[in-house]
């Protein structure tokens, strides 16, 4: 019978998928820090996702080794954790290893005391050291060793690191006297400065869709009417589309792109970063009036939804999580072709044509295979046309290769996102279809995730819904209910938004401005942060902000005067240092600063 540690017992499919490693992993709990106070061991932890490609690479170096396992489960308590469903550990241990590192991402490894104090943090680590990269073999048995000669030194650094995190979030709330005019601009000079005029997008590899800038510059081309803000954004849309970080064959968009061209991305496709960017090219459709442009972009956001919906959707009308590419432990191995792939599937006239137009070569572009693309091609509007009548026996294909692995697990805030933009989509393009898949969400989420006097839980999986919900969740939720209002003007979705904003303001202000990560009724960890900056998804706090100032805009109801305002003077200060992480707060700022026509 196959080895199982206590993950067995989890729901979490990027747990389940460490279950039989032979490391004896532990879920986040209290068993995990029992055991390791009552045995006197340090703490490992390992963050990650499921269809993370380097987490892969690092289980099967390291947690699937028999001589790591054997050193972790001599020497520490090992314990494995689901960013995606407790993203407030993840957003914790993120602070600690960009702070004791100066980045971050996944896997995540932390090493800590029993009491959760870290001092060690770090991301991918091979087995053995590596042209000068530490191996995770070496670190655990300097652990160790350190853990059992001289833990004052460990845990001292732990205890320094502790206070200067919170020294440096007490320390965020400094205000200043900019005026909103004075700001924007600013930030428009920095993201001029950081834009690539070649490629689109913004600083050099790798390159990051990031849909929340795109929001802030087409808002701000909008209220200043300035064209070079305006063909930023389009060039970005357009380019995108035009690289391989965008599916070309089954629709829907990549996690990242590898280079600066948009070409060779990180293959797993998400569902935030997927709905994300149907709302940027729904927004920029908004005001845009090309012929050319309307044409292309309604058919990029069509794809993409039927992406979503065909690969992601759950009978019950919610969205699963993420799509892996890996074949084998080959990355993007599902994506890739070769010429002669094309010549078996299709007519030598249709192949010849779609070799051409999306440059499928004998030499490849990745791994010595070809990721179809429209980087070299000028006239790609009749490629995508001539794609039109090709696609269904290259997906077939494709489908014959692999059945991708999906995660499938539903999160209130990344379905939320879903709902901004189905209903944003789905107004633009006069998609009732789209809008009818948002109000199945929303129905989605009352029934299975709304618990008890509107609390809102993080995730659903195999009937069981779990983890309290973070500001994140009910601000998306909030974003979600008023955007779905303002497709339908149904205004149940109005006054449930109102529900749910009004929940999220109680649950989680503090006697400070600015709302916390989590509230004070749920688990504590060794910080309580107010996240400002965005990350892949934008920030809670800026979201939070500007589903205030829509609710004072379609109700006129002074308490949301009073709460935008808290929140805009913890958020401002933040958005000035440094505006390129602060995309949606400065979208947030600019409707504030520039109040359109009611």
């Amino acid at each position: 019978m196959k080895h199982t540690n206590t993950l067995i017992k989890e729901k979490s499919p990027y747990l389940l998928q460490h279950a039989t490693n032979p490391v004896n992993w532990y879920p986040w709990g209290d068993e995990a820090f029992y055991k390791a106070k009552d045995e006197d061991k340090a703490v490992f932890l390992s963050i990650g996702y499921s269809t993370c490609h380097w987490c892969h690479v690092m289980e099967r170096e390291s947690f699937e080794d028999k001589e790591i396992a054997e050193i972790l489960n001599k020497y520490f308590v090992s314990i494995k954790v689901d960013r995606e469903e407790r993203p407030d550990i993840d957003a914790v241990y993120m602070e600690v290893c960009q702070t004791m590192t100066g980045s971050g991402g996944w896997p995540m490894t932390i090493i800590m005391t029993p009491e959760q104090k870290p001092f060690f943090a770090g991301t991918y680590l091979p087995k053995k050291n590596n042209f000068g990269q530490m191996g995770l073999s070496e670190l655990l048995e300097y652990v160790a060793s350190m853990w059992s000669r001289d833990r004052k030194k460990l845990i001292s650094s732990g205890d320094k690191l502790m206070e200067f995190l919170n020294n440096k979030e007490e320390g965020k709330y400094q205000n200043r006297d900019r005026s909103v005019p004075d700001i924007l601009e600013n930030a428009f000079m920095q993201y001029k400065l950081s834009y690539d005029d070649e490629n689109g997008g913004f600083g050099t590899s790798p390159k990051f869709p990031t849909p929340h800038n795109l929001f802030f510059l087409t808002s701000y081309a909008d209220i200043k009417n300035d064209e070079k803000a305006r063909k930023m954004v389009e060039k970005t849309l357009i380019q995108m589309y035009r690289g391989g970080i965008y599916d070309h064959i089954g629709g829907g968009f990549c996690r990242y792109s590898t280079d600066n061209k948009w070409l060779v991305p990180h293959f797993e496709k998400m569902l935030y970063d997927n709905a994300l960017l149907i709302y940027a090219y729904a927004m920029f459709l908004e005001n845009n009036k090309s012929e050319d442009i309307y044409r292309l972009f309604s058919d990029i956001i069509s794809k993409t939804v039927a992406y979503v919906v065909n690969e992601l959707q759950s009978k019950e009308g919610a969205f699963y999580c993420a799509q892996d590419a890996d074949i084998d432990g080959k990355e993007g191995e599902f994506y890739l072709l070769q010429p002669k792939e094309i010549y078996d599937v299709l007519d030598v006239g249709d192949a010849d044509n779609f070799c051409r137009e999306y440059n499928i070569v004998e030499r490849g572009h990745y791994e010595g295979k070809s990721i179809p693309n429209l980087l070299n091609n000028s006239s790609y509007r009749f490629a995508t046309e001539f794609l039109d009548t090709v696609r269904s026996k290259l997906i077939k294909y494709r489908k014959t290769r692999a059945e991708l692995f999906t995660d499938d697990k539903i999160l209130t805030s990344w379905n939320a996102l879903m709902v901004v933009a189905l209903s944003k989509a789905g107004k633009v393009l006069k998609r009732e279809t789209y809008i009818k898949y948002a109000k199945n969400i929303v129905t989605f989420i009352e029934k299975y995730l709304v618990g008890v006097n509107g609390t809102i839980f993080i995730r659903w999986k195999d009937g069981e819904r779990q983890h309290a919900g973070l500001v994140d969740d009910y601000a998306f939720y909030a974003w979600g209910l008023l955007e779905l209002y303002q497709s339908t003007l149904d205004v149940n979705y109005l006054i449930k938004a109102t529900e749910v904003a009004d929940i999220m303001y109680e649950k989680f202000s503090g006697e400070e401005n600015g709302l916390f990560l989590y509230s004070d009724d749920t688990e504590q960890l060794i910080l309580r942060p107010k996240q400002y900056y965005d990350g892949a998804i934008p920030s809670g706090n800026s979201v939070a902000a500007r589903v205030f100032n829509t609710l004072f805009k379609l109700t006129a109801n002074k308490k949301w005067q009073e709460r935008i305002k808290t929140q805009y003077e913890a958020i401002i200060p933040q958005a000035e240092r440094y505006p390129p992480a602060f995309g949606y707060a400065l979208f947030a700022i600019s409707e504030l600063g520039y109040p359109k026509p009611e």
